[in-house]
């Protein structure tokens, strides 16, 4: 139950009698309505109401809503209150003053004038938010978009009316017009549950006592649900991070050592080089220092460097006056908003340009990670992982294209749960630069630099299905 539902529900036992108990000597509301009756005669005869607000239509047994005390009675709305239009004001007199202007939905600006005295029940009349109650200060200016109440001050306790009224849904009772009009036909008819005097203010001051309880309880279930909103993808990353520390599942001697992988993607590499895609000084390797090891692993893993397993281009460069050219094919090119943590998607607004003006190496290939290089500070490291060559797709200047050397499945879904750790998302973010007021730029010589755990290739299996178990565990749970 949400706050909000428990605030109602205290309100719906307030006026069904069961939120405080009755007490005999306080009397029925009879004694009520036989007070109001005389003041209603008394304002008659001095011409304040006319005849005809002494009439009290009889309320059918079908018409009751719900069951109330002995001591209570339903009148009809009508016999409680009156209500009047507010007086129009143009917003060129809301400039200026401080007196609060009440619209269909509380204060909606200042004058230096007001058409009301004391503190007032307010209606609002017109509009999306008719219906609304509201209660002004003792001297207000009410517009009209809102009704001035009045009721018998002396026998309806303020607050328990206001209370009432917000239970009552008095903007269902609109006229079907352009526009929602609460009217006072329609409102008058409606039941209102009349206790006691003195009970009305007991119910009051219950539901004072209670509310801020209640508001305490809503805080407390929106955290509870922002945890439970937020925990699943918390305790993700917590899982990526135990994978590429070797504690997600136990090691086995007998795999071996990630020596093997390492060998292979060096003789991918060399044979680049002799291929002349790549230069001789992509072998070099930078020697790794103690004090760069950020934590421990396994005794069978090993430490290596990104730019030792993927090599790394920008995407497509293109000048804006080339998408005026729609020659076919069409390419369509993948910009930052298109890649999400671990996928990417198309979009409505995606860009195209004719295949003329792109190399078609750079569609984007099976094996390929694509990252953002110049975008906000918290989306900084976000990678996905092209699972299947995308003919006629490339990303655009401001993305880089991670080509991996080693191309079997298992290794890839490991290495894009490196790319989704909190390891690699913080260190993206302590290499980046600042480019604009609200973007950052990543540097590809630092990019390649960070260190990566890597795991016997056995291994790799059997972490990448342990993180596929978990996740699809709390995908339920989400």
């Amino acid at each position: 139950m949400t706050g909000q539902q428990l605030k109602n529900s205290i309100l719906q036992l307030a006026i069904q009698g069961k939120l405080v108990p009755q007490i005999e000597s306080e009397g029925t509301a009879e004694d009520l309505l036989k007070e109001i009756r005389a003041e209603k005669e008394k304002l008659v005869k001095e011409g304040k109401l006319k005849k005809k607000d002494l009439e009290v239509k009889p309320i059918e047994d079908d018409e009751i809503p719900f069951e109330i005390p002995e001591s209570w009675r339903f009148v009809r709305l009508g016999n409680v209150i009156n209500i009047k239009s507010g007086d129009g004001l143009t917003s060129k007199d809301m400039i200026k003053g401080d007196i609060p202007v009440y619209g269909g939905n509380g204060i909606t600006g200042y004058h230096n004038k007001s058409n009301v005295e004391c503190e007032t029940v307010v209606i609002g009349r017109v509009g999306f938010y008719c219906g609304s109650v509201h209660v002004t200060g003792k001297k207000a200016w009410v517009t009209d978009n809102a009704f001035i109440t009045t009721y018998p001050i002396d026998y309806i306790n303020r607050e328990y009316l206001v209370y009432c009224l917000r239970t009552m849904n008095l903007g269902n009772s609109f006229n079907a017009t352009a526009q929602p009009v609460v009217s006072g036909k329609k409102i008058y008819p409606m039941l209102f549950p009349l206790p006691p005097l003195s009970e009305q203010k007991r119910i009051v001051a219950k539901i004072e006592e209670l509310m801020p309880l209640v508001e305490e309880y809503g805080k407390a279930q929106e955290r509870l649900e922002a945890l439970n909103r937020e925990l699943p993808e918390k305790l993700k990353k917590s899982v990526l991070q135990e994978a590429i520390m070797g504690k997600l599942v136990p090691q086995d001697p007998k795999e071996g050592t990630a020596e093997e992988l390492l060998a292979e993607i060096r003789k991918e590499k060399e044979k680049l080089v002799k291929e002349g895609k790549l230069k001789k000084k992509d072998l070099e390797v930078k020697p790794i220092e103690d004090d760069e090891i950020p934590f421990e692993i396994p005794e069978g893993w090993r430490w290596c460097r990104l730019g030792e397993m993927v090599t790394i281009r920008a995407g497509l460069a293109y000048d804006k006056g080339s998408l005026e050219d729609k020659t076919t094919p069409m390419v369509r090119v993948l910009r930052g908003g298109n890649i999400d943590y671990g996928t990417w998607k198309c979009k409505e607004d995606d860009v195209f340009i004719s295949s003329k003006y792109v190399n078609e190496e750079l569609y984007l290939k099976k094996g390929t990670f694509i990252t953002p290089a110049v975008t906000s500070l918290e989306q900084m490291g976000k990678t996905a992982l092209i699972k299947e060559n995308q003919d006629l797709t490339v990303v655009g200047g401001f993305v880089l294209m991670l080509k991996s050397l080693f191309e079997e499945d298992f290794y890839l879904h490991y290495m894009l749960y490196f790319f989704g750790s909190g390891y690699y998302k913080e260190y993206c973010k302590s290499i980046c630069n600042k480019s604009g007021q609200a973007f950052y730029n990543l540097g590809r010589s630092k990019m390649m630099e960070i260190l990566v755990p890597v795991p016997p290739l056995s291994e790799q299996k059997r972490i990448v299905k342990k993180v596929e178990e978990v996740f699809e565990y709390l995908n339920k749970k989400i």
